[in-house]
């Protein structure tokens, strides 16, 4: 046996995958093996894409895992020398069971350590804009559960007793016994038009909340609030209607699936996250470098020779870079050479390199940048740089001009045949409201992995998003609506579409 390795509790925070902790991150990063739940943002895995995934929360058909077994999952990975992570929603040690991980942790002399992370009571009040102390009104907060331990012999919350409590009650997972502790709480002396608030996903851009008081709570929970769930019960709760924010971002909400590879929407992501919305990365398609590199390596040996070279995409432009450096060049290599690129996003992706495209078309797609590059590659060496498919607009175009086109294949393009079962499932439930579809090979992708029943429930309940007209037609071919297209054919131009339209 390798001598054992450690184990860090980490504290994910209510949702938000922007509320962990930088500590929290840096653990993530430095995983093998991560053990997560249900309330962790899925988000969250993509700090770690080389570490094994061991999922213990509740699937659709499937219990929880019992805790024991999660318990000796963490000594079994830690014997094997592996760094473990074990993500769990909130803080683990209030109300999460992270104590009873760490005495197992101690009991098999595993070394430990403990990230906190923004549990959901704090997560949920601010989002909800209920402040949960205040000097004029509350002085004092408490945090209680009401689902305590059934296997325990008595019950250790004296509801009757907290009906006296002068300032802010968090209840955490209070859904399904509500009714009876909110019936304690009034035999108990508390005033029955205490307001009361009832938030689901609290701390995070799922968030619902609904209002009440004490009176009313007595026949139980909303309906329309379901798990997870905080009740925050006080004289607090009243201030949500005049400092409520969230709800006032543009795209709260909304539910987005973002369908390239995580390293590539990361700034996306954040920036939509920002405008309120909640979002999902599932890549359609993996990018992965060619099977051999002698054409690129061979074409990089004479790369003073080529008069231009064209960029596609900003994939094609970090992967020939990164090999172009690989074989001991830089980009001072490039100086005989004018570029191009398709758009501003590779464009972009060239400034990030120190380099400088020297023509980007007012039109972003292959036919604009052909018609631009037509009068200045008569006679000339042209070099494209692409993916292994794709259309074949510039080579047709450029080549009866040129005296030679050359083109090389930086990375291919595999697709992924089955996406994750919670997006798959929030699909087939109409939660996504909006897909972003940013190439034709992308769109091909997506719809393929639906089943009938839920291609019918996407055309009624999800806003498809088109980053061009060439992709547009992809989409329609294939019998769907465009409901956005943007303007500006980047992902910056698609964020502006939906700007327009939330």
């Amino acid at each position: 046996m390798p001598d054992p390795g450690t184990v860090t509790l980490v504290g994910a925070g209510p949702g938000d995958p922007l509320l962990i902790t930088l500590a929290g991150v840096e653990a993530l990063r430095r995983a093998d093996a991560i053990v997560y739940d249900k309330l962790v943002p899925v988000r969250l895995l993509d700090w770690a894409p080389n570490a094994e995934r061991y999922f213990v929360g509740k699937q659709a058909g499937h219990l929880y895992t019992p805790q024991v077994e999660i318990n000796q999952l963490l000594v079994r990975l830690a014997q094997q020398g592996k760094r473990v992570v074990r993500l769990k929603g909130g803080d683990p040690l209030i109300f999460a069971r992270g104590s009873e991980e760490m005495e197992t942790l101690a009991e098999a002399k595993i070394p430990f350590e403990i990230i906190p992370g923004v549990t959901a009571a704090l997560g949920a009040a601010a989002t909800a804009a209920i402040p949960l102390t205040h000097r004029g009104h509350a002085s004092l907060v408490t945090f209680v559960t009401g689902h305590d331990d059934p296997e325990k012999a008595t019950n250790n919350v004296d509801w009757k007793g907290l009906a006296k409590h002068p300032g802010t009650l968090v209840i955490y997972m209070a859904r399904t016994k509500l009714a009876g502790i909110a019936q304690e709480l009034l035999e108990g002396g508390m005033d029955p038009s205490t307001p009361f608030a009832f938030i689901q996903w609290g701390g995070s851009n799922r968030q619902r909340v609904v209002t009440s008081t004490l009176e009313k709570s007595i026949s139980g929970a909303p309906a329309e609030i379901g798990t997870p769930m905080i009740a925050i019960v006080g004289p607090l709760v009243t201030y949500r209607e005049q400092l409520q924010w969230l709800e006032r971002k543009p795209l709260f909400g909304r539910t987005i699936l973002l369908l390239r590879a995580p390293e590539q929407n990361e700034s996306v992501a954040r920036e939509l996250e920002h405008l309120g919305a909640e979002v999902l990365v599932e890549p359609v398609i993996r990018i992965e470098p060619p099977r051999t590199w002698s054409e690129v390596d061979q074409v990089i040996e004479e790369i003073g020779s080529f008069d231009w070279i064209v960029y596609s995409s900003r994939n094609g432009v970090r992967h020939f870079i990164d090999r172009l450096l690989n074989l001991g060049k830089d980009v001072r290599a490039l100086a005989n050479s004018k570029i191009a690129a398709i758009g501003p996003g590779t464009g972009e992706e060239l400034r990030l390199l120190s380099l400088r495209a020297d023509l980007i078309p007012s039109e972003h797609r292959a036919e604009g940048l052909a018609a631009e590059l037509l009068p200045h590659v008569n006679e000339k060496r042209i070099l494209l740089v692409r993916a292994d498919r794709g259309r074949t607009v510039l080579e047709e175009q450029l080549g009866p001009v040129a005296r030679e086109v050359k083109t090389v294949v930086t990375y291919r393009q595999v697709d992924v045949t089955q996406p994750s079962g919670d997006t798959l499932e929030r699909l087939r439930k109409g939660e996504i409201t909006d897909v972003l579809l940013t190439s034709s090979n992308i769109a091909r992708g997506f719809f393929g992995w639906l089943d009938e029943e839920t291609r019918n429930v996407v055309r009624e309940r999800t806003r498809v998003v088109s980053i061009s007209p060439v992709t547009s037609g992809v989409i329609r071919e294939l019998g769907f609506d465009v409901a956005r297209e943007a303007k500006i054919y980047t992902m910056e131009g698609m964020i502006e579409a939906l700007l327009e339209h939330s």
